[in-house]
């Protein structure tokens, strides 16, 4: 049989391409179950680009422990000092590009791991706890992301199993439609959607599986690659239809739709409030966000490019790259104030039940050892009002991740490349 060096699928009426191979070779989700009562766990990372402003963001190394002055690039947090906790000393060893900030800050992953390849990456954090804690709600996590000018590869900061990029939503009226907008489609209509969806997929599995025949090594992997693919859609499509018959949830304040057009601090801050509220409805337990880089400095006046006040020196680069910080704080000082206000059934608050980091995988310029670790949020149970400074200034921040994933119940025995969990950190 002659076959063309990209072949396409066909079922339903649709068309889904196979990798490029040379030779030419399911989960469902347990029923929806209604929440316990005793509040769920939630976890919450935020990654920003550029690094920081070393000499004002870092509290001071000999202040360890909860007698800690806090630094001028977070004095916006001041209300909350004794709820947040910095980690210093911490990296990942394989991190060796800064214009990457994000593409392995929750992975830890070699980029030339997988020989023969230029690009590889493994599961980010958050996928791994979304794993465990996703079959109870609508969405198993909520990717959220930015323009990605200064964050390297990816769609958004979360990576699946397969060192996959997960797609985010990229603006507020997009997120908010996704999580609390009511589809006005027919339900009569949108079954027969899924339906065929299904359709089509059974097709393509069928017919992808008579083409694995006489492929080399090489092609079996790619093809094996393209089968999780579909699988992971199957996942989606089934959690979609289990869902499909289910009101979504409203958050108890009142959201309006966002107005288009928005960027900047406005869009931050509105991104923040729309994690918070689908935390609090449990539309989710996971959430991602990749801030955006330029235009944030843009809404907040700043007036210079992102990429040359991280190559600050004294005088009005530092002092942008400081200004930055200090809007990145009062943003993140708001969300802190959101999971605090925001009340559970049983009258404790969301942020007692959420696990919130803050943070990149630059320090700054081009250094890529300590880089900026804050976590906040008592849902990991961790010790907070905390400045900690690692003995081992070659920490892995994967014991960071392996500490927090514990904390919250999403056991694990390992992550990345940790050595351990961060003794320091558990309360």
């Amino acid at each position: 049989m002659s076959i063309h060096r990209r072949t396409f699928l066909k079922g339903a009426g649709s068309l889904i391409a196979l990798p490029g191979l040379a030779s030419l070779g399911f989960r469902r989700f347990a029923s929806a179950a209604s929440a316990a009562a005793a509040p769920p766990t939630r976890m919450i990372f935020i990654g920003f680009g550029w690094g920081v402003t070393e000499e004002t963001w870092y509290p001071d190394r000999q202040q360890v422990g909860s007698e800690w002055t806090l630094p001028d690039g977070l004095k916006p947090l001041e209300r909350h000092k004794h709820d947040i906790t910095i980690v210093q000393n911490c990296y990942h060893k394989h991190f060796i590009d800064p214009h990457s900030c994000s593409t392995f800050w929750l992975t830890g992953a070699n980029k030339y791991g997988v020989p023969g390849k230029s690009f590889s990456n493994t599961i980010s954090v958050d996928q791994v706890a979304a794993e465990q804690f996703g079959a109870q709600t609508r969405f198993t996590s909520l990717a959220l992301s930015g323009d990605g000018g200064s964050h390297g590869p990816g769609l958004s900061l979360a990576w699946n199993r397969q060192g996959k990029p997960v797609a985010g939503l990229e603006n507020p009226v997009v997120a908010y439609h996704k999580l609390f907008a009511d589809d006005k489609t027919p339900l009569a209509v949108r079954q027969e959607q899924l339906k065929n969806e299904q359709s089509v997929l059974d097709t393509v599995l069928e017919d992808a599986r008579d083409l694995s025949r006489g492929l080399s090594r090489d092609d079996i992997d790619k093809l094996d690659e393209y089968f999780e693919s579909i699988r992971d859609i199957e996942t989606r499509l089934a959690k979609e239809e289990q869902w499909l018959t289910v009101p979504k949830v409203k958050p108890t304040d009142p959201m309006p739709e966002p107005a288009k057009g928005m960027s900047g601090d406005k869009e931050v801050r509105l991104m923040y409030d729309i994690m918070a509220a689908a935390l609090q409805t449990n539309a989710t337990r996971v959430a991602t966000y990749r801030q955006p880089a330029q235009p944030l400095i843009d809404g907040l006046g700043i007036g210079f490019n992102g990429h040359n006040i991280s190559h600050y020196s004294p005088g009005a680069r530092m002092e942008a790259s400081q200004a930055r910080d200090r809007g990145m704080a009062q943003l993140l000082s708001h969300l802190v104030d959101k999971l605090k206000a925001t009340k559970e059934p049983d009258g404790s608050s969301l942020f007692d039940h959420t696990s919130v980091v803050f943070g990149t995988n630059v320090r700054s310029q081009h250094y890529t050892d300590n880089v900026p670790t804050l976590l906040t949020g008592r849902g990991a149970g961790i010790k907070l009002g905390q400045n900690i400074v690692m003995a081992d200034s070659k920490t892995p921040l994967c014991n960071v991740w392996l500490t927090l994933l514990n904390g919250v119940g999403a056991k694990a025995d390992s992550f990345g490349d940790s050595t351990g969990v961060i003794e320091e950190l558990v309360a």
